[in-house]
């Protein structure tokens, strides 16, 4: 028996240093062998960062590479910048500067028409805005009658403001794109007097926004005179080019009244800002009328000063011609209209001193005075 325990005490003894070996060779024998096709090499450069024992852990501090002296080394080297890389940025600084610059003078153009009132406000603004003028001219060609005239252009709701209801007083006058204190001294300087007329249309308009690049409308509806109602069409599309320190706009007009026929009206405006509160505008304007075939023609320099926020002047020279029977000028207007806002947002006082020279005087002078009160409501006021 002595025997037999003596022998499996040795056996226990071999095979507990056997399993020993065995443990410890085993899985350095796993470590030092290359990894198969499919797994993964657990060396430090393959496993994930957060199973990487930092430096300080192994080695003593004092033995650590401070961060600061290392130098990084990047992954990949910067790539030199093109000459179309530079032109590209070049070119997309001065789009940057001109639409900055074109937006400027944009809105201040539009808050000058806004606030004289003029066609072209009430003509692409989408916002409902209504316009009331009671207008007394003296001096030359003047009755000393006091005008009235009305015009509304109302957004209908629920429309996204793509359909409008137009409310006009002589529609068939207020397609020449003239600001209304041109329509009138032209009017006073003729001695004409026309019937007066009302008219109700719907109007269909589309317009980019985005430096107000482009406005199309058309109308249809029906002019109101006395017993007689007679319809009527006009449609009307405008564009707007950006230069660098001037915007040119150009402005269409197609329409056919019964009293007036089928006519055409072009628009060019050339604007420029010359200070902060200085607008200069030169606006050129053509209408033919297919009945009398013939070109009404007119230029204007304007210049629009704004004094301080309810007083604005305006200093405009006209030169006004016809095409038929040959090119000429018939008439030379030199005025300044004083626009002061009187009440709130919405009441404004104007008084217009002008200078008539009609060929029929022999360009003799001639002295005008209109007053005019206007109640201008829309979404501003």
């Amino acid at each position: 028996m002595a025997f037999y325990a003596q022998k499996s005490v040795r056996f226990c003894g071999l095979s507990s240093g056997l399993l020993l070996v065995i443990a410890i060779a085993f899985p350095l024998k796993l470590f030092a062998a290359e990894p198969a096709e499919g797994t993964i090499d657990p060396s430090p450069s393959n496993m994930p960062a957060s199973s990487v024992l930092p430096v300080s852990a192994v080695l003593p501090a004092s033995s650590v590479i401070p961060a600061q002296t290392t130098q990084p080394v990047p992954a990949t080297l910067p790539e030199p910048v093109s000459q179309s890389g530079l032109s590209a940025g070049f070119m997309e600084s001065l789009d940057t500067q001109r639409d900055y610059l074109s937006g400027k003078i944009i809105g201040f153009a539009t808050d000058m028409d806004r606030f004289f009132g003029n066609d072209r406000n009430y003509q692409e603004t989408n916002k409902s805005v209504v316009q009331l003028d009671l207008a007394r001219a003296t001096g030359y060609g003047g009755d000393r009658k006091l005008d009235l005239s009305v015009r509304a252009n109302l957004s209908l709701p629920n429309t996204e403001k793509k359909l409008h209801l137009l409310i006009e007083s002589n529609p068939d006058q207020n397609v020449t794109g003239e600001p209304p204190q041109s329509q009138q001294t032209t009017s006073l300087t003729n001695n004409i007097n026309k019937p007066q007329s009302y008219g109700l249309a719907l109007r269909y308009e589309k317009a980019k926004e985005e430096l107000k690049a482009y406005h199309i409308s058309a109308d249809a509806g029906l002019k109101f005179q006395g017993i007689n109602i007679n319809p009527f069409m006009r449609a009307r599309s405008s564009y707007s080019i950006p230069f660098d320190t001037w915007r040119m706009k150009a402005a269409q007009s197609v329409y056919w009244f019964n009293t007036i026929g089928m006519g055409e009206t072009t628009q060019v405006d050339l604007e420029h800002v010359l200070s902060e509160p200085v607008l200069f505008r030169a606006t050129s304007n053509a209408t033919w009328l297919k009945n009398q075939q013939n070109f009404d023609l007119r230029q204007d320099l304007s210049i629009f000063h704004t004094l301080n926020e309810r007083t604005a002047l305006l200093y405009q020279a006209s030169a006004i011609g016809v095409s038929n029977p040959q090119v000429e000028v018939t008439e030379y207007i030199a005025q300044v209209l004083y626009r002061y806002r009187l009440h709130r947002q919405w009441i404004f006082l104007e008084l217009n001193p002008q200078l008539v020279f009609p060929k029929a005087n022999n360009f003799s002078p001639g002295f005008a005075l209109t007053v005019r009160l206007e109640m201008l409501f829309d979404a501003t006021r």
